[in-house]
């Protein structure tokens, strides 16, 4: 009988921060720029230099470990990674091991284990057929990327399946965008995750072999890479293997995993203390800075949105992780006398025809005149479909709502006799839907109003309009 599996997922996510220069010396960090132009002796890790602990970063870090929750270490120290690989100039990368900057923590439904400190290695560059040298492919080092100050986040195994990571991810792509700390754009590098994936017997505690699957770089990617996983670890147990605990490439073109090498254990490593710089010991003013500046974050915005303005669920989370679609809310909902349900409705309406991306304080549609849209509806002096049909005109044009309703003739029909002029005509050249209606089927009455809002352009009150049904049918 086969056995039904759990997967246990953790993410190993690294952040570059915003800083202006790098972690450890005075180069500009840069995106773009020609190779090997944005180094020094510090960076390149040439003898005799010494380097210093860039302070932008380290707040960045206090902040990023505030916003989620993490103890923030009264002291922690940075330690020498010790690998050899071309893009690593000094031979060892400088981060944090057993005493990292901060610690616990939790955003969503994931816990964080850690976040840490550390500087990114270089960018290897592979040349094509065209790079070859003696017949075979060459590579060469771009170290501008090198000394770029990184932090780390260490999920712990909390997730159980591809799709939770790609929506935790995004959350805290979202979020550390709103704190200011990273571009957090995952095609230039800003942002990498690598996943940690094992599976277990359902039902069971303990944990399976864990491989990693390292440097995908979109969530469809993620999603994807970490499903592969599972289904080859699956096949594997099912044909009576073992998974082997080793570093991954998921190739998205092929949809292929292959191995990279075996899976390091700390000890490969040969950690030690960095001698050349003094601990991190964040002060009171320090942390009380770098709480100041962290702003209203999604998590707390959608609570807000649901609490004060009232809004359901689905409308709070869109406006929450969309900040500029969220500020322009809030500006809507105060012109319109905080009728916040009607605004959310049209701000929703206003994005579908802009596009998710738009800015629409840039659009010719200001929040006044759009909160005047929805007291128009509010008022019955435009129906909702009419209202659609103006805010369309709106987006072209820029023009107040009420003058648009006007000139196109789409406010709502004030002659109650003109209107039941209509609803007796539609009645009379529908007499099988009248005998349906008549017979007991009061759904049926829905086949009468289509007609009558046809004639009418959509300026009937639909309410207005069923009265006049129920009267004139005698139901």
């Amino acid at each position: 009988m086969s056995t039904e599996y759990e997967p246990v997922i953790g993410l190993e996510i690294h952040v570059q921060l915003k800083t202006r220069t790098k972690m450890f010396c005075g180069c500009e960090l840069s995106f773009g720029e020609e190779p090997n132009t944005r180094t020094c002796p510090v960076c390149l890790g040439l003898p005799g230099t010494l380097p210093v602990t860039n302070a932008q970063a380290v707040q960045y870090g206090i902040m990023m470990g505030l916003a989620l929750g993490c103890e923030i270490a009264p002291r922690s120290i940075f330690h020498r990674k010790n690998y050899f690989y071309p893009d690593l100039s000094k031979g060892y990368q400088i981060s944090q091991y057993d005493i990292p900057l901060c610690l616990g923590g939790q955003l969503g439904d994931v816990k964080i284990h850690r976040i840490h400190l550390e500087e990114d290695a270089a960018k290897l560059v592979h040349a094509g057929s065209s790079g070859r040298i003696h017949g075979s492919e060459s590579s060469v080092v771009d170290y501008n990327r090198g000394g770029t100050p990184l932090a780390e986040i260490v999920t712990e195994p909390d997730i159980h399946s591809a799709e939770q990571a790609r929506d935790w991810l995004q959350l805290l792509r979202e979020t550390l965008r709103q704190l200011g700390v990273s571009d957090v754009n995952m095609e230039e590098g800003s942002l990498r995750c690598d996943a940690n994936v094992s599976i277990r017997p359902k039902g069971s505690k303990g944990l399976g072999t864990k491989t990693e699957l390292k440097n995908m770089n979109s969530f469809r990617f993620v999603a994807q890479g970490i499903n592969a996983e599972i289904a080859r670890q699956t096949a594997l147990l099912e044909s009576g293997e073992q998974v082997t605990q080793e570093t991954l490439h998921y190739d998205p073109v092929s949809g292929r995993i292959s191995s990279l090498r075996s899976k390091e254990e700390a000890h490969d490593y040969r950690y030690f203390p960095e001698p050349d710089l003094v601990p991190l010991v964040p002060t009171p003013e320090m942390i009380a800075a770098a709480e100041a500046a962290i702003p209203e974050l999604p998590a707390d915005r959608e609570a807000r949105y649901e609490s004060d303005f009232g809004l359901p669920r689905d409308t709070a989370h869109l406006f929450a992780y969309e900040p500029t679609w969220g500020t322009y809310f809030e500006r809507v909902a105060v012109e319109g006398d905080r009728d916040a349900k009607a605004a959310g409705i049209w701000v929703t309406e206003l994005r579908t025809r802009l596009g998710a991306d738009a800015d629409p304080h840039q659009s010719p549609v200001v929040p006044a005149q759009l909160a005047a849209l929805a007291g128009l509806v509010g008022a019955k002096k435009v129906t909702a479909g009419s209202a659609r049909t103006v805010l369309d005109k709106m987006v072209e044009t820029g023009d107040h709502p009420s003058d648009i309703a006007e000139a196109e003739g789409l406010t709502v029909m004030e002659d109650s006799g003109e209107l039941s002029q209509i609803v007796a005509k539609v009645i009379s050249e529908n007499q099988d839907v009248v005998e349906r209606i008549r017979g007991g089927n009061a759904k049926a009455m829905g086949a009468l109003v289509g007609p009558i809002m046809r004639e009418t352009k959509g300026r009937a009150d639909g309410g207005e309009v069923n009265r006049l049904l129920r009267e004139q049918l005698g139901v």
